[in-house]
């Protein structure tokens, strides 16, 4: 086992062969994932932003008053 601070304990569950399965105890509030997870997530994030900045431009355009 391994502590992290007062609250988080990871253990190693099992090995076999080449993959090891890992247990992770931590509060709710703590958000814990697995690397490729919390990458997905990044990447996301980072299209929603960028998809709510094109969102914004086009509103501009909804302003526009047609003479």
């Amino acid at each position: 086992k391994i502590r992290i601070g007062n609250d988080i304990t990871i253990t190693i569950i099992e090995v076999r062969g080449d993959q090891v399965k890992v247990g992770v105890e931590a509060p709710k509030d703590v958000k814990v994932f697995r690397q490729e997870v919390f990458n997905a997530i990044q990447n996301e994030n980072r299209a929603a932003v960028v998809n709510t900045a094109n969102l914004d431009a086009l509103s501009q355009f909804s302003s526009i008053k047609k003479e």
